[in-house]
């Protein structure tokens, strides 16, 4: 009779665990993260850190507003390349490829510059920003368990999210970005999540293509500060300047 018992209570009792859905899942992570009210009270960040790639070390820092603005720069040697895009324009500033003014961006880095200007992120407020979500099932990251979510924007292009089943945090993303007919895929690891202003942040990452994951960059940030006084105007593509008097270019 007792083994009867134990082999019934074993089919029954998954049947009473609530079963896991996309929106629980989102829920969840939003709350983990500090819950709505306190991620959409901050409006601007600002962050510093370094980025390391083999034997290639530089310092990184964004600086963003919401709701989808942003300007990253990455410094060596006192030079910095920016990217940044102003809510309809991306542009960049390559002094290391010798160009020194201002100019617009391809296809490619805007399509990334739009999705990582994207203040709150495709999971809060995914239904007004028309990105559908599935729930996946259990998955394993580095032989860990995790809730696998699978997101698609509004733009066709797809992230995946791996959650930890214990704090409900993002710990990987996976990204499928559909440019010109081919498919560029790319995966971030995230870590070491602090608190800022009431909000968690991951201030560890390693970032690459899927590829070649040896090649992954290794992002460590200092600093994170939220509402610091940012000028909108800073977001703007600079104007090249004017040419000098007698001079043709």
């Amino acid at each position: 009779m007792r083994s009867l018992f134990i082999t019934a209570l074993g089919i029954v009792c998954p049947m009473l665990l609530p079963a896991q859905t996309a929106e629980a899942l989102i829920s969840r992570n939003l709350q983990a993260r500090g819950g709505v009210d306190k991620i959409k009270a901050i409006k601007t960040l600002r962050m510093s850190g370094k980025v390391q790639q083999g034997s290639f070390t530089a310092q990184f820092s964004r600086t963003a507003m919401a709701p989808n603005l942003v300007r990253d720069a990455v410094t060596v040697q006192g030079m910095s390349q920016i990217q940044a895009y102003d809510g309809s324009t991306g542009w960049q500033i390559s002094p290391f490829e010798g160009r020194k003014d201002a100019e617009l961006v391809g296809e490619d880095d805007l399509r990334e510059l739009t999705e990582e200007a994207d203040f709150y992120g495709p999971l809060t407020d995914y239904k007004i920003k028309d990105n559908r979500i599935e729930y996946l099932g259990h998955d394993t990251v580095d032989g860990d368990d995790a809730y696998r979510l699978k997101v698609t924007l509004a733009n066709g292009d797809i992230i995946y999210y791996y959650l930890d089943p214990d704090t409900y945090l993002e710990i990987r993303t996976e990204k499928m970005q559909f440019i010109r007919g081919s498919i560029r895929e790319s995966f971030t690891n995230l870590g070491s999540y602090k608190l800022v202003n009431g909000v968690y942040f991951p201030f560890s990452m390693e970032a690459g293509s899927k590829k070649s994951p040896g090649d992954a960059a290794q992002i460590t940030i200092d600093k994170i500060e939220a509402n610091l006084p940012v000028n909108a105007q800073d977001f703007k593509m600079p104007a090249h300047p004017p040419a000098a008097a007698g001079k043709e270019y």
